[in-house]
Parts: C-alpha cells; structure tokens; sequence
C-alpha cells in the first residue's frame, strides 16, 4: 500500500493529468471545435453572409453541400454555425483574460497589503457583488452602444470579483511563507514581491479557476446574444442563432437544436475540464 502511494505521489504531473481520460477528452473537444471554427468556413463552398432565397429553411442533409441546411435567409447554417462558435469561444476566451489581468491583480494587492487597504478593496467588490451583473452588462451596451469588442470588456469587468476573492484568500496565506520573508529581508519592493514571489505561485489555483469561469462568459455573452443586445448582423454568435431559432422551433427545429447543441457540447467541456483540473490540483486526491 506504502508503495503504491509513494508511487503516485512522486509521480510526474503531466502523467497525472494525461491518465484522466475526462479530462483528456475534454481537452480533444474542445481543440476540435476551435479548430474545425477557425478553419471550416475558409473550407465550405458558402459563405455565412451569403443569402439564398430559394433554399431557405432547407432541412439537414449528409448527400449535399448543406450539412446542416439553411437558415430563413438561405444561409449555410453549417457556416454561420460555425462562425457562431468563433465569435463565443473568442468572446468567452477574451471576456476570461480581462477578468484574469484585473482579478489577479487586484486580489494580490488586497490580501497582501492587509489591513485597511484590504477591508475597503473587498468591501467595493462586495458592493459591485450586489449589482446584477445582467443588468449591468445590458446597462453598458445600452450607454456605450452596441459594440462587439465593448462584448469583451463587459463581461471581463463582470467576471473578475470571483477572480479576486479566490486570489486575495491564497495571497493571504502566500505572504507569510518563508521564500516572501526572505524577499522582504533582502530588500525586494512591494510589487516586486507580489509580481515575481506570490503571482508565479498561484498560477495553478488561477488556472484551474478560469476553466471554470470560461462557461460563466459563455452563458452570459448566449444570454445578451438570445436578448439581441449582443453581435449583430451579418455576425452571429451560438446564442444569437438559438435566438433566431426560436421562431422557427415547429417550421425548422434545426435552427435552434444544432445551435443548442455545439453550446451545450462546448459548455459541458469546460465544466468537466475544470473539475478534472480541479481534482488534478487537490494536494490530497494526488496520493
């Protein structure tokens, strides 16, 4: 028994995570989808703004060049599909790294300042906590109009309060280890020891921790998109195509059932592939 922990424990991480088949499962999905959205449009025929009268509403078929049919406007559905999941997997991965740059560096300086300093930077994340984040994205495409990289900055402003809690609670206990009293006594500033000491250390907190907030910026970026407040015509995003085809759902159910489905599929990734990280991270389910 003593073996085969002492085995598990010293063993390397990257074999650790490659054993986890859910996570590497995830992992493959994903790189599919992003790649199969980045290059699948420049490989199709059509084009997502083209418009085909004559073939509108053409169901699903695998014998043609309309896998996926077509859209009201006679749109490749296949196209806009998976131009739909470029502009979401772009808008989630952007929307992450604001919230990622704010988060981190907020948190950081709170729970190592301590103190005053810390009681009144949580109290306004407390404050912003009381806002519905709903409405305050909407509020922002309303003032600022609707602008597709404003889509970004809206919910990266959003998503980092959880970002700076989860940092500020690991930098608390970060700044009272031996290598940060050695930084201090040899004379290292402020921000050096928080940039260079306590930030490399947190990174697989922080890792793991974005994981889980990529499916938040999805839902959130579906939502406003569902609401039509999101990208606009001719660009399209998963949740705008569930939002067009809602009104087609008994005329032509595959305008709002493939949509639905490339996002649940995307959404169920991530939320799997954060758990596994997750766990892969847990010091105890490592021995």
């Amino acid at each position: 028994m003593s073996t085969r922990s002492g085995s598990n424990k010293n063993r390397p991480h990257g074999l650790r995570w490659r054993e986890n088949k859910v996570v590497v499962v995830c992992i493959a999905i994903l790189f599919s989808i992003a790649a199969l959205a980045l290059l699948g449009p420049l490989l199709s025929p059509h084009q997502y703004i083209t418009t085909d009268f004559g073939n509108a509403l053409m169901p699903p078929t695998i014998t043609g060049t309309r896998l996926f049919g077509t859209d009201d406007l006679g749109r490749d559905l296949f196209v806009r599909t998976l131009m739909g999941a470029r502009v979401t997997l772009f808008v989630a991965v952007i929307a992450s790294v604001v919230s990622l740059g704010i988060g981190v560096l907020y948190g950081a300086i709170a729970g190592y300042a301590g103190g005053l300093v810390d009681a009144v930077m949580m109290r306004a994340v407390d404050a912003l906590y009381a806002l519905p984040f709903i409405f305050f994205v909407i509020l922002l495409m309303v003032v600022f109009e609707r602008n597709f990289l404003l889509i970004f900055v809206a919910i990266g402003v959003i998503n980092w309060l959880d970002m700076a809690r989860i940092v500020r609670g690991q930098t608390l206990s970060l700044k009272h280890r031996e290598f940060v009293d050695a930084a201090r006594l040899i004379g290292v500033s402020t921000p050096g020891i928080i940039f260079r000491h306590i930030t490399p250390n947190l990174f697989g907190v922080v890792i793991v921790y974005v994981t889980l907030t990529i499916p938040q910026a999805i839902l959130v970026e579906s939502f406003i998109s569902f609401l039509g407040l999101g990208v606009q015509e001719p660009q399209t995003s998963l949740g705008a195509l569930v939002n067009n085809g809602v009104n087609y759902m008994e005329q032509a159910p595959w305008l709002i059932l493939i949509p639905a489905a490339l996002l649940a599929l995307v959404l169920l990734c991530f939320n799997f592939l954060g758990d596994g990280l997750r766990d892969l991270a847990d010091p105890k389910k490592n021995i």
